[in-house]
């Protein structure tokens, strides 16, 4: 039996890793769950899967979840440092599906007790590549990606070599407004950003998903993760979402993952490699699907892609700061401080500022440098945010 911690349980992926684990109980023991606010859903979800702790991020709602979870002899925590403490419970298998930098050090945690971490947390590597593998490294503990493009990448380089890889290539849907005219996109609403022609998300990701700095994030994550060139990595767009990424080799082939637009592909595969099992995913239908397009991104349109290219550049504690800034960014639009075009401009200027500040002697890659690097660039984002708004 499998013992399985997941933080980030209420969230898309938290949800559906616990529909998986649901559809064979047997096969798993449950230790922790975190999750944010939705008390009722964590406690729910803790109780039904027999969880030996609960942890809620925000601490005045530890009263609630106590209350929700009365008699079940379930443990109830809060607040971040608890729900670190968690991650470094003896686990198998730990799904990092925290949203943001956040996600960082419980997933640091988990793997210096060496569980295998399902990574589903972009953030991680994008702020602190270095640090999370070195850690992984450091206590023989595994990671597996759970980005349905991250994954795609992972299965089609099974058995093969990675000095024989040119290239790689990952896709993007082109968010809610891949057909909308440039110049619309300086009205877009919040509602509008917040609607996935393809995937089933949060509002957050489906925003980012929009201005496809979900998209600049993966290919960040990919350099770190697969330790490829950052011109080795194309992006294209691909409105059906059915093929998640393809890698292309020496000899010129193309292999390419291909399936329905589900997480549970991903998750599945994370939660039961190094075997294959059954997934309840649709099986595709290519003759009834008749086609699949695909088209380059306009960086016009999307200059997320091009700032990925520059912090990729940079090096250094350059992903911490483009990870804050654009998670900051995006909070001040959903707040409606800022139009969705000034999210990027608010990240270019955050990072400009570093590029600009940043000495020869730039600090090292430690958590605690990591997140005061978070925090300084937080700061310039609500700066940067305040000029936008006027």
């Amino acid at each position: 039996m499998r013992r399985v911690t997941i933080l980030g349980a209420t969230g898309s992926i938290g949800q559906n890793t616990i529909d998986l684990i649901r559809r064979d109980p047997k096969a798993y023991e449950v230790v922790t769950l975190t999750g944010g606010g939705n008390i009722a859903r964590l406690a729910a979800d803790a109780i039904a899967l027999g969880a030996e702790l609960a942890v809620t991020a925000y601490e005045d709602r530890l009263p609630d979840l106590r209350a929700a979870l009365a008699g079940s002899g379930v443990e109830a925590a809060a607040g971040a440092e608890a729900i670190r403490e968690a991650a470094a419970r003896p686990a198998d298998w730990v799904m990092s599906a925290i949203v943001g930098a956040a996600g960082l050090a419980p997933g640091l945690a988990a793997l210096e007790q060496g569980a295998t971490l399902a990574l589903a947390n972009k953030e991680s590597l994008v702020c602190a590549g270095e640090l999370v593998l070195r850690t992984a490294a450091a206590h023989g503990a595994r990671i597996l990606p759970v980005d349905s493009e991250h994954s795609a990448i992972f299965q089609a380089l099974v058995g093969e070599d990675m000095a024989a890889v040119e290239r790689v290539i990952i896709t993007a849907s082109g968010g809610a407004f891949r057909d909308w005219p440039l110049e619309r996109l300086r009205s877009a609403t919040v509602e509008q950003a917040s609607s996935h022609p393809n995937w089933d998300m949060g509002q957050r990701i489906t925003i980012d998903s929009a201005s496809m700095f979900n998209k600049a994030m993966e290919v960040i994550e990919t350099k770190e993760f697969f330790g490829i060139l950052p011109d080795q990595i194309e992006v294209l767009v691909h409105p059906e979402s059915m093929i998640h990424a393809l890698v292309g080799f020496v000899d010129g082939a193309l292999m390419a993952h291909v399936g329905a637009p589900d997480m549970r592909h991903a998750i599945g595969y994370a939660l039961n490699w190094p075997e294959r099992r059954a997934l309840p995913v649709d099986r595709l239908d290519l003759a009834k699907i008749g086609q699949l397009t695909f088209r380059a991104p306009d960086e016009a349109r999307y200059p997320a892609l091009r700032l990925a290219r520059e912090v990729m550049q940079m090096g250094g504690l350059a992903g911490a700061v483009f990870t804050a800034a654009k998670e900051r960014s995006l909070d001040h639009f959903i707040a409606g401080r800022i139009g969705f075009l000034d999210m990027a401009a608010v990240v270019e200027a955050v990072l400009d500022r570093y590029a600009a500040q940043r000495r020869n002697d730039e600090a090292a890659m430690t958590l605690d440098n990591v997140l005061l690097t978070d925090h300084l660039a937080r700061e310039w984002a609500d700066e940067a945010a305040a000029k936008k708004a006027g």
